[in-house]
């Protein structure tokens, strides 16, 4: 089993900063208090994460990218970047961090992204302090939840 010093986990442009910094130029970025926020995925498939998330998400390939790596952004411009990080690790048990997708309309959100390729895990609704949702995968099987805020 490798560990995270085994190779690097990120793009060697993104260490200097230069990259990212003109990147921001471009487009609205999401940022924190240091820089700007990237969500990454892990895949055994780019192709294949990037057409279910930009599905899904109404996202956009990126220029950004290369080798292991595909970039994915809203396709209005604001918000976080994902990015798509192939792998040949196989994934183990239950995502530690996984995505919300709120929803207005829980069973057609799920039925979408079904249709998109994802796979629901939950048989019947999960309903907690009246929220309502879906615990989904997609192709490589990474969780995701599709939610469904309380009426009041």
């Amino acid at each position: 089993m490798r560990s995270a010093l085994d190779a690097p986990r990120r793009p060697p442009q993104r260490r200097s900063g230069r990259v990212s910094l003109a990147r921001c130029q471009d487009r609205h970025v999401q940022r924190y208090s240091r820089g700007e926020l990237v969500a990454v995925l892990d895949t055994s498939d780019l192709d294949r994460a990037a057409a279910f998330w930009t599905a899904v998400l109404g996202y956009r390939r990126d220029e950004y990218g290369g080798g292991p790596y595909l970039s994915l952004v809203p396709s209005s411009g604001d918000g976080v970047e994902l990015l798509l990080q192939r792998t040949g690790d196989p994934k183990g048990g239950k995502n530690r961090m996984h995505l919300d997708l709120r929803t207005s309309d829980l069973e057609a959100e799920v039925a979408r992204i079904e249709a998109a390729g994802g796979v629901r895990l939950t048989s019947e609704v999960v309903v907690e302090q009246g929220w309502r949702w879906h615990v989904l995968a997609d192709p490589d099987g990474n969780e995701l939840c599709v939610l469904q805020p309380p009426d009041d």
